[in-house]
């Protein structure tokens, strides 16, 4: 059978489920239904698609394998689209292999993002279908921001997956990692996380040293070395010094104000002296 709905059709299994849903009562979620469902979420009503989607999150994981069909074959974008949001709701894991396969071939970028999303609520296990995103040479930009989030999202739940990435062979993977890892800090005051950050500050990718330079700035209630920061000051990446004087500023390192000022001497780059002065500024009012 071929399962499509008309605006009165569709309007009419709005209706019923949503008394349902008022009432406490599950739909029944037999194959029939699940397929008229998903069906739904090519309607044009942004309520209404909500209104099947909660339906078949609350179906579980019966209504999983012809949502992953959907989210892989449909041609109607809002139905891939729907579908990936509602395997978020199901929280079933046998769906992560097409969310990658979602995140990684589809055209469209809400899919691609609402596929990450979804494979960021399964903890340890999505940072294991996450990292081959940046480990893919051929991942789009996009593809990467979206899998960075998805790992930052993640955060302390995937917590031994993300330490053992701040430790590959990638840069790509190590600042990924290492931009993730703050939710461990945070959480757990984790030492080991904090070596591992620490250490990423000499780490021989620039793009590396950035984002531990960022995370410790944006950690600025654990008490860092901010000597480690300074060394930074004289790096020959513009970005990196940059960085480095603001996050200074964020950890209202007064006792580094004599070495910025140092720095400011032989700065050349105007954006960099820019930033300094503000530091310098913010430091001593």
């Amino acid at each position: 059978m071929n399962y499509s709905l008309t605006e009165d059709e569709a309007t009419t299994l709005a209706n019923e489920l949503t008394i349902k849903l008022k009432n406490g009562d599950r739909p029944e979620g037999n194959q029939e239904q699940i397929k008229q469902l998903i069906a739904g979420l090519a309607d044009k009503r942004g309520l209404l698609r909500r209104t099947f989607s909660e339906s078949l999150g609350l179906i579980g994981k019966k209504a999983t394998p012809e949502l992953r069909h959907a989210l892989l074959n449909s041609q109607n974008v809002t139905v891939r689209r729907a579908a990936a949001k509602t395997l978020k709701l199901v929280g079933d894991p046998d769906a992560l292999p097409d969310l990658l396969k979602a995140l990684l071939t589809d055209a469209d970028l809400v899919v691609q993002g609402s596929s990450a999303g979804a494979i960021a609520i399964f903890g340890e296990k999505g940072v294991q279908y996450l990292l081959p995103v940046l480990e893919n040479p051929l991942s789009t930009s996009i593809q990467c921001g979206l899998a960075k989030w998805g790992l930052a999202f993640i955060g302390a739940e995937g917590a031994k997956s993300l330490k053992k990435a701040a430790k590959s062979k990638q840069s790509i993977v190590r600042a990924s990692a290492i931009a993730a890892l703050g939710d461990q800090i945070q959480s757990l005051n984790d030492d080991e996380a904090k070596s591992l950050v620490i250490n990423a500050l000499n780490d021989c990718s620039n793009e590396v040293q950035i984002e531990a330079i960022n995370l410790i700035g944006i950690l600025q209630e654990y008490d860092w070395d901010t000597r480690l920061i300074t060394t930074k000051l004289d790096s020959d990446d513009i970005e990196i010094r940059k960085q480095a004087a603001l996050a200074l500023m964020k950890l209202n390192a007064k006792d580094q104000i004599e070495s910025l000022k140092e720095r400011l001497d032989i700065e050349s780059n105007l954006n960099v002296i820019s930033i300094i002065n503000l530091t310098i500024k913010m430091l001593t009012d």
